[in-house]
């Protein structure tokens, strides 16, 4: 059926608001000349108006429509069309967390505990198990922006940063989306490489990636029918990994750490947790906008964090109990010899392969391919957080992102192959680094400035000149940048303030703590005066 602005209007009662002939206002000018920018009084776009017209978009939209491919990008949902509610919707966010978080790249950051930092199993659970808690809160209350507005996460943050500071921060989240993907895929690769010496590590990235693509093709409703029962295998094979080890006796105790060099681990290895629970934040709300805007809040920041917080403890504490089976000192120690011959694949075929044998190799399979789930919402995301560096960008079909961002994390994960663990620890830290920023400016704004959700304007959400110009934003953001500077600690770089964390030359990574102080302080100094001589 062929649909033009009249059409729709007329048998759907759509506003139509015309921009202008030949402005730039209107996503589906430029492409869609026939048709005028169809939306709803409250900024919502209906569904059909992606289809509209003769153009190549509209075209390339109609023909994927047709294998159940989504149109929207990150265009304001209308309320008629969240058709994800009641009970299933609930269960559809937790079970998305879950299996994104029930996957070998959690139980691998435990691993870190003892190979980089050199803490012992007590101390690093703890570590595991408060960092994890501070990460995850503002994953679950951004989660709660998704049905109360129906919009994407990237969109929300115009609110906080402005139309075009807005364009930074969708560049770290570019960044991190890609990286979070190649990390990802790295250990999937290493798995299948320890099933078989065999498999290169860049057929293991291949496999991965193009598995990926082929659920992120279809857009939301796809994903989170993947992620509903994805993390039910990977928890199975999880658990025979526990009963294994258990029953091997293997589990070695190692003391308390004391002095400064313990601090230094514990502040380090916690930046590297919180990178990875915080991670989530700048796409959470992405995954709870086709819910109705009647979703209680409460339940789906409960549901969000329950669909957390319990693979993240679950895989990490497994990490680092197994890999305190290479603290045997026997002469021959079968989990050190696979954790320096194949890494996190290694290990876990030191503690299967024995007492499984072929089992224990279809289970690495299986984890291997658990890791399709953890890269899903990176490459769905990063199809959304492209649109929002132009409108132009927005007249590219959304899953064709996906496709470019696929290429981009293989041509990355192929040859970090040889260094992940380098890779891993200097990408979490990164990762936390930024984003204590982000959620520390996005807090604030929402509470202190608009105080709720009562001081939004959705409809102004695609409108440059009623959003904040984000002058404090980015100048919160810039000392934050300052602030980490002086905390980080990394191979390549240690701030005066992380030095006095731990012992010399790499001191304690304190950087995403002095992130979100000096980007507070700075926002709360400067978001008044910008407001009282701009107004917005």
């Amino acid at each position: 059926m062929a649909y033009n602005s009249y059409d729709l209007e007329k048998s759907q009662g759509y506003q139509v608001q015309q921009n202008g002939a030949g402005s730039s206002d209107s996503p589906y000018d430029t492409c869609e000349k026939r048709t005028a920018s169809l939306v709803e009084p409250d900024g919502a776009v209906p569904g059909e108006a992606f289809v509209i017209g003769d153009g190549f978009r509209a075209k390339v939209l109609r023909f994927a429509r047709k294998f159940g491919v989504e149109a929207r990008g990150i265009e304001r949902v209308p309320e008629d069309e969240r058709t994800d509610n009641g009970f299933k919707a609930l269960l559809n966010v937790a079970t998305m967390w879950c299996s994104a978080n029930m996957v070998v790249s959690s139980f691998a950051l435990g691993l870190l505990a003892k190979s980089l930092f050199y803490l012992g199993v007590a101390d690093a659970c703890l570590v595991v198990l408060f960092f994890n808690l501070i990460g995850l809160m503002p994953v679950c209350f951004f989660s709660t922006f998704g049905p109360t507005f129906g919009l994407r996460q990237m969109v929300l943050s115009r609110f906080w940063f402005g139309w075009w500071g807005v364009k930074l921060i969708a560049v770290f989240n570019v960044l991190a989306c890609i990286g979070w993907s190649s990390v990802n895929s790295i250990v999937a690769a290493e798995l299948l490489h320890a099933v078989n010496n065999d498999v290169p590590g860049f057929a293991g990235v291949l496999i991965v990636a193009f598995c990926t693509l082929l659920v992120t093709m279809f857009g939301y409703k796809v994903v989170h029918a993947y992620e509903f029962w994805s993390w039910i295998p990977s928890f199975i094979v999880f658990l025979i990994i526990l009963g294994v080890f258990a029953h091997s006796g293997a589990y070695q105790h190692i003391e308390w750490g004391m002095g400064t060099s313990e601090m230094g681990g514990i502040f380090s290895f916690g930046a590297t947790i919180f990178g990875f629970a915080i991670g989530w934040s700048s796409y959470a709300a992405d995954y709870t906008v086709y819910q109705p805007s009647s979703q209680s809040k409460a339940k789906v920041f409960g549901w969000t964090f329950m669909g957390l917080i319990w693979p993240l403890l679950f895989t990490q504490f497994l990490g680092i109990a197994v890999m305190s089976a290479t603290a045997i000192n026997d002469g021959n120690n079968r989990y050190q010899e696979g954790y320096d011959a194949s890494g996190t694949g290694g290990l876990l075929g030191a503690v299967l392969f024995p007492a499984t044998g072929d089992f224990g190799r279809f289970c690495l399979v299986i984890l291997a391919l658990s890791t399709i789930a953890n890269n899903c919402p990176n490459i769905y995301s990063v199809s959304l957080t492209v649109q929002v560096f132009g409108r132009w960008i927005q007249l590219v079909p959304r899953f064709l992102w996906t496709i470019v961002a696929t290429g981009a994390y293989i041509a990355i994960a192929i040859p970090g192959y040889s260094y992940f663990e380098t890779v891993l620890e200097n990408f979490m830290n990164f990762i936390g680094y930024w984003l204590s920023i982000y959620s520390t400016i996005g807090l604030l704004e929402h509470f202190v400035f608009k105080r709720g959700f009562k001081g939004y304007a959705p409809e102004h959400y695609d409108q440059p000149d009623k959003l904040p110009y984000g002058f404090s934003a980015i100048f919160a953001f810039c000392c934050g940048v300052i602030g980490m500077v002086a905390g980080m600690s990394q191979t390549w770089w240690v701030g005066w303030i992380a030095l006095k964390a731990g012992d010399a030359p790499y001191g304690g990574d304190v950087g995403w703590e002095m992130a979100a102080a000096l980007s507070g302080a700075g926002y709360l100094l400067t978001r008044p005066f910008e407001l009282k001589y701009f107004g917005r």
